[in-house]
């Protein structure tokens, strides 16, 4: 197995004599853990700029927290600043290039918006004639599994940019050829496929080193489980942000440990969820919502991710939350990645239907299966573009 930036370095011609950019994070290494912006150097390619996703370059920074421009002494365009116009690049900073490289981690879910970050680039790079070369990377949480809705229109933000679906099923890679073939940008891509990869396989089952792309994703396991317990950004609970547990702790300081977690085992249960179980926990929080305070709530511990529906998984326990105590469980109605409506939940789900479902106390089986039909239009979507 290996990445995207392993092969290119086999060959560098394609950018010698280049005026390069690279868009990177910490994940952007080779199985030594030696980084881009070392190896392209070395190479005999120098980066003329860098461009940091949400989280920033050395990905510090919590969610929705804007990043300057700062790393040492080698320029950088932040790509996640104080307004939605920060999150694409200034014409003008790739406008005196002849090539962008990208190579960033994705974890498989279309809220983490390292591809949406991929896509504005594209859409810039299409007016300023400039060149986008991605490294490609296995998606960590298989090519093959594909869970929920698509995003329809008037629900776009930066965790909702583009019609996919919840658990797209593509590396970044495909995801480019997603934007330049199905959204229609015109920008001269090429992609730098990694080798040895079949779909199937998650990304502990290949040989690259695991980096955490942003610091509340320390694992692949918590990867498996973002497409659901993402959600939880969406209501006031907890999702554990600044403990060691990110997304498999879930709580709020007024639940109950154990009443919460037979009501997330029940309605487990009810909706036909597998591969999981709920253990009562107590944590306390570091970041954001009940910093510093102790919540009640359950860490979520994955039994069999090939059994798991990960998107259901989250409306689970949500609902479990609101039925613990229906009086003091709430949307989320804060501005949510600089949107104030629709609210970070529909924005997260992409459509009113998930927290209708909720509200109206529907069979989260039936919501789940009502988006088969979107799930397989996707599905039809996605086949063209798969190149592993």
């Amino acid at each position: 197995m290996r990445s995207g930036l392993e092969v290119l370095l086999d060959d560098v011609s394609r950018l010698s004599g280049q005026r390069v950019g690279l868009c990177c994070n910490p994940t952007a290494v080779d199985r030594k853990l030696r980084h881009a912006v070392d190896l392209l150097p070395a190479a005999g390619v120098p980066i003329r700029r860098l461009f940091g996703p949400e989280h920033g370059v050395a990905a510090t920074a919590q969610d929705m927290i804007g990043v300057d421009g700062e790393d040492g002494d080698q320029a950088v365009v932040s790509l996640y600043g104080d307004s939605a116009d920060s999150l694409k690049p200034p014409p003008e900073t790739l406008a005196d290039l002849d090539v962008l490289v990208f190579d960033i981690h994705d974890v498989g879910s279309r809220y983490y918006t390292y591809q949406a970050t991929l896509g504005f680039i594209m859409e810039v790079a299409a007016e300023t004639d400039t060149r986008v070369v991605v490294l490609d990377r296995p998606n960590p949480i298989d090519g093959v599994t594909l869970e929920g809705n698509v995003v329809q229109p008037g629900f776009e933000s930066f965790v909702s940019a583009y019609p996919l679906a919840t658990r797209h099923g593509m590396s970044m890679g495909e995801m480019g050829r997603y934007f330049q073939r199905v959204v229609g940008m015109d920008v001269d891509l090429e992609v730098v496929k990694c080798e040895g990869w079949s779909r199937e396989r998650y990304f502990d089952e290949v040989a690259l080193p695991w980096v955490f792309p942003s610091p509340n994703m320390p694992m692949v396991e918590t990867a498996i489980i973002y497409p659901g317990m993402c959600l939880i950004e969406g209501t006031n609970l907890s999702e554990g942000r600044g403990t060691t547990r990110p997304f498999h702790l879930v709580g709020a300081p007024w639940l109950d440990p154990a009443r919460f977690a037979s009501l997330c085992q029940k309605g487990a249960q009810d909706a036909g969820l597998k591969g999981v179980g709920f253990r009562p926990a107590s944590f306390l929080p570091q970041f954001q919502k009940h910093a510093g305070q102790v919540c009640g709530g359950v860490e979520i511990h994955l039994q069999n991710r090939h059994e798991l529906e990960a998107l259901l998984l989250g409306w689970v326990v949500i609902e479990a939350a609101r039925r613990a105590d229906p009086e003091r469980f709430a949307w989320r109605t804060e501005t949510y990645e600089f949107v104030d409506e629709p609210i970070a939940i529909d924005l997260l789900c992409g459509s009113t239907e998930g927290r209708a479902a909720i509200d109206m106390k529907m069979p989260l089986r039936e919501l789940h299966d009502d988006w088969n039909t979107q799930r397989a239009e996707w599905e039809e979507v996605r086949a063209s573009l798969l190149i592993y």
